[in-house]
């Protein structure tokens, strides 16, 4: 019998406890995430946004709360036009917080997010406001099935401190299903356009960082029973897309071997590594390419 590798069965979500994966929207108040660049860092003008690498940053963030998700696109609320055309980002225009006190952004940002709520279109969403009226529109989603996470800064991690200093604040941070922190001074720099691509947090080289994927499925693939690995390859040939389960194992793997979660251009490079060894029919020739002794009779 196949292994089904595309079924859709919830038991296998459940695999590795506190990781959870699935499709995930941000909704950025860019106010906010420019006053949350500034606490503790340096250099941090607020005057100009390069909003160029916050998708990964942000992906970054998320594997790091234990969510190993698809971050497919970011909304970007904000009272000016900052020029930048990015691929998966969606700038949405609100009044300005002096003009309204916020009004615009809660109507704006509310209605997105019933919105991706009420029609499902997403597991998750990371919300980056500190407005405690979001309250009872992020429990109306949840009830409705979707996980919402709050982005904070390192002092997300200190909720005693938190209820004393910025009450409200903390009442939105209890109410989410992860906080995900973010680093101050990283996300100063990000938005400065001063971090380059891979925003400097991968120390390993990308040669180096490749080799690492392809020894690490190997190892797995060599490990597969002969059966399942044909189930896969089929299952590959009439999907672009990768197995959940074959997903999150690889990924666990990685983490585990680079004691950090792979960035969103780095789950990427893996899937494609993944397809690689797929591919190579399992032969004396193709285990030497691997790096894997040839199979002998006992």
């Amino acid at each position: 019998m196949k292994r089904d590798y595309f079924s859709q069965d919830g038991r296998t979500e459940r695999r590795f406890g506190e990781h959870r994966s699935g499709s995930c929207m941000a909704l950025i108040d860019a106010r906010f995430l420019m006053w949350l660049a500034q606490q503790g860092a340096t250099g941090a003008s607020g005057e100009s946004v390069n909003r160029q690498g916050l998708l990964n940053l942000l992906s970054l963030a998320l594997a790091q709360a234990g969510l190993d998700v698809d971050l497919r696109r970011i909304y970007w609320y904000s009272d000016r036009s900052d020029g930048w055309v990015i691929d998966d980002q969606i700038v949405r225009l609100v009044q300005t917080h002096d003009a309204d006190g916020g009004a615009s952004l809660l109507r704006s940002l509310g209605h997105d997010l019933k919105q991706l709520a009420q029609h499902h279109a997403c597991d998750h969403v990371l919300v980056a406001s500190d407005d405690e009226r979001f309250l009872t529109l992020i429990d109306e989603a949840q009830l409705s099935g979707v996980s919402v996470h709050i982005l904070g800064d390192e002092s997300a991690r200190n909720m005693p401190q938190m209820v004393r200093t910025d009450p409200g604040w903390a009442r939105l941070l209890a109410q989410a299903d992860r906080r995900v922190v973010v680093n101050s001074q990283i996300l100063a720099d990000l938005l400065q356009g001063k971090l380059p691509v891979g925003m400097g947090l991968a120390v390993e080289d990308v040669e180096e960082l490749r080799q690492s994927m392809q020894e690490v499925i190997t190892a797995w693939w060599a490990d597969e029973p002969e059966d399942l690995r044909e189930d896969l390859r089929d299952a590959l040939q009439v999907s672009r897309g990768i197995p959940q389960e074959v997903d999150r194992q690889l990924l666990l793997r990685m983490r585990q071997r680079l004691t950090r979660a792979l960035s969103l251009p780095e789950k990427k490079m893996l899937r494609e590594t993944l397809r690689t060894v797929v591919a190579v029919p399992v032969t004396p020739t193709s285990l030497a390419w691997q790096g894997l002794p040839p199979e002998t009779d006992a």
